[in-house]
């Protein structure tokens, strides 16, 4: 289980730390829109409408988290407002699924839980099964908690009924991959006693996808699932860029830029000055991506070929 973060932004000594790894501070040099910037304003009195435009511009990859030396719950405070905001305004979130939960089913050794984008590539979709599957028995979830991942972005409540029937046929299985980061560290602390594993991790950990990949590599690490687990994830990337010689999107504190993630309204990402950014002083034969959404985002930028892990074999 994934500790929970407890500290509030009462404990932000200022140290700004959290910039160095900002996305939207490396894209803006605005200090109002980063996570310094906006437990200070708390400090101060501010409110969730007063807080708007930062919070609309944050993009919830979580680098900010490990970077804290007070251990402060970042992502959410960000999600805490967000849903004060939600609540002022009226929104009424809807939930897909509202119906009892399945009993008596008996779930296969593994289920992957596909992200919509995922889901819609079923060429992608089906490699990835017969690599992760092998000799084990590993089936898609018919529920992707697209719903529950919106509402954990947005702050929204999740209804009781809404959570138990997605974790019921997870409950009697014996290991998760989940391809949506918020929903990785979700069940990292809804689910006890089953594996959870990002799709990143799962492919990566495989002997014949490691042995596809080298020196002349750049490999993008998805940057939500990592940067919610990051204690435990780091020895794995660790080992693995060890092993293989590839190079990573990690910063010098060892946190993952993103790539793609987005401001909800502002645009204050520019998805392009980051890929640039990473790339700087590097030139790859191949770029390798865990999230398929950023083979569009490099492929706007450079040249070099672009594929997703499960498409190294």
């Amino acid at each position: 289980m994934v500790p929970l973060r407890s500290r509030t932004y009462a404990a932000c000594s200022g140290c700004s730390l959290c910039l160095l790894s900002c996305p939207v501070w490396r894209s803006t040099h605005d200090i109002r829109l980063t996570p310094h910037g906006r437990a200070k304003a708390l400090q101060h009195g501010a409110t969730a409408n007063d807080l708007v435009e930062s919070l609309d511009s944050c993009t919830l990859c979580g680098a900010c988290e490990p970077a804290c030396p007070e251990s402060i719950d970042l992502v959410g405070m960000v999600t805490g407002l967000r849903g004060e905001l939600a609540q002022q305004r009226g929104t009424k979130p809807s939930f897909d699924g509202m119906r009892p939960a399945p009993t008596g089913e008996i779930s296969p050794p593994t289920m992957l839980i596909a992200s919509q984008t995922l889901t819609e590539n079923a060429a992608l979709l089906q490699s990835i099964i017969q690599q992760l599957g092998g000799n084990v028995a590993i089936r898609v979830s018919s529920d992707s908690g697209t719903d529950i991942s919106f509402a954990l972005t947005e702050g929204l409540p999740i209804p009781e009924a809404r959570i138990e029937h997605f974790l019921a046929p997870l409950k009697t299985t014996l290991r998760v991959i989940v391809a949506d980061g918020r929903l990785f560290y979700a069940l990292k602390n809804w689910l006890h006693g089953v594996t959870i594993a990002s799709l990143g991790e799962a492919l990566s950990a495989l002997p014949k996808v490691r042995e596809k990949l080298n020196d002349s590599d750049f490999y993008v690490i998805e940057p939500v699932a990592f940067h919610r687990d990051h204690e435990r994830l780091i020895s794995h990337y660790d080992s693995l860029r060890l092993a293989s010689g590839c190079t990573m999107n990690l910063d010098l504190q060892r946190m993952a830029i993103p790539i793609t993630a987005s401001a909800r309204h502002s645009g204050r990402v520019n998805a392009d000055l980051q890929i640039r950014w990473m790339l700087e002083g590097r030139n790859p034969a191949r770029i390798v991506v865990e999230d398929i959404a950023d083979i569009a985002a490099f492929a706007h930028v450079t040249d070099t070929p672009v594929v997703h892990l499960a498409n190294l074999l």
